[in-house]
């Protein structure tokens, strides 16, 4: 971009174009963005404070991150590009828990979105697949073999899911054999995420499976979120990849959660 042409867009424009470079390179100086769009810092920090508001973006000191933090949960945008091997990896270990004429429930985790990928190949049919990710229901829609149920609710365009007491409520009319289910942190055999109305949609998805199946990848256990979800032992099975830490896998132990440790070596060949 020439020096100035931030400056002749409008500043919705110059936003949604800040939002696409902070979403890619995960965070940028003020500095720099001024520099790049040509346009003064005080500008870039209005155009920032907007961007913030809207949950797109979290402001520090000097610049901006897409990155999460304690309270704030990524873009499904930024998450969608991260820990890609990782997540296709337990996603693929996760396709040997579902078997033909199952009902399974999938959460708006990017996580949960790699087996709607997989899924969507038709090779485990005929299949029940109830979820509330924009993402997930966009992929498996008009899929043979596959009947999908929506989750309605509040549309939440950061999650790019459902949620809210609608949501909730939708939940408690299901009974699933699995649920697929992520986390934004786990620690001290708990797992936590950030915003309480995620929170409740989860809680209520464990409530309506016979079995249910954690998904994270390893930097999961590096990470805080503020609220606390369930127990680790509410889940039967937690499916990690292999980069997770020897003390994190040994904690797991301690408070006796089975786990399994996906290989993501063929995953990561795989990835343009």
């Amino acid at each position: 971009m020439t020096r100035g042409a931030g400056a002749r867009r409008g500043p919705a424009a110059r936003q949604a174009a800040m939002a696409e470079l902070v979403l890619a390179e995960g965070q940028a100086s003020a500095a720099e963005l001024a520099e790049r769009f040509g346009v003064s810092l005080m500008t870039v920090h209005r155009d920032l404070d907007e961007l913030e508001r809207q949950g797109v973006v979290r402001k520090f000191r000097g610049g901006v991150t897409a990155q999460p933090s304690g309270v704030f949960e990524s873009n499904v945008q930024y998450r969608l590009k991260t820990m890609r091997a990782e997540k296709a990896a337990v996603a693929e270990h996760a396709l040997k828990l579902i078997e033909p004429g199952m009902a399974i429930m999938l959460d708006d985790s990017t996580t949960a979105l790699e087996i709607a990928r997989r899924l969507r190949r038709g090779d485990i049919t005929p299949l029940t697949v109830v979820t509330n990710f924009l993402e997930a229901i966009n992929l498996l829609a008009g899929r043979r073999g596959i009947r999908l149920t929506a989750l309605g609710g509040d549309y939440d365009p950061l999650h790019s899911s459902f949620l809210g007491v609608s949501c909730v409520e939708a939940i408690e009319q299901v009974r699933v054999d699995v649920c697929f289910a992520s986390t934004s942190a786990v620690h001290g055999g708990h797992a936590y995420h950030q915003e309480q109305h995620i929170v409740s949609v989860k809680r209520a998805m464990l409530d309506a499976s016979a079995r249910n199946v954690l998904l994270i990848d390893h930097t999961k256990f590096g990470r805080v979120a503020l609220r606390r979800v369930v127990p680790l032992s509410r889940f039967d099975l937690l499916l990690v990849d292999d980069g997770a830490p020897a003390q994190a896998l040994r904690d797991l132990d301690e408070h006796h959660v089975r786990y399994e440790v996906c290989a993501t070596a063929v995953m990561r060949r795989g990835l343009p």
